[in-house]
């Protein structure tokens, strides 16, 4: 397997931005669900669900394509 470090540096990059506009969302769903917007708390699941996707987004990409050597 052979790592482009360019690549994985934009990947981290992207994963970083996306990880705090992730937290950000959270953190406002969690201010309007404690104001007793009940909807918010969807918001909070959707924006946690998102964060550890691109996690996971960045950690496969390290992992590489099957079939790489």
């Amino acid at each position: 397997m052979t790592l482009d470090v360019e690549t994985i540096q934009r990947r981290r990059k992207v994963m970083m931005i996306a990880n705090v506009v992730a937290a950000l969302v959270a953190v406002i769903g969690i201010m309007l669900y404690a104001q007793g917007q009940t909807w918010a708390i969807a918001m909070v699941i959707a924006a946690v669900v998102g964060g550890f996707a691109v996690q996971l987004w960045f950690m496969a990409a390290l992992r590489g394509r099957k079939g790489d050597s």
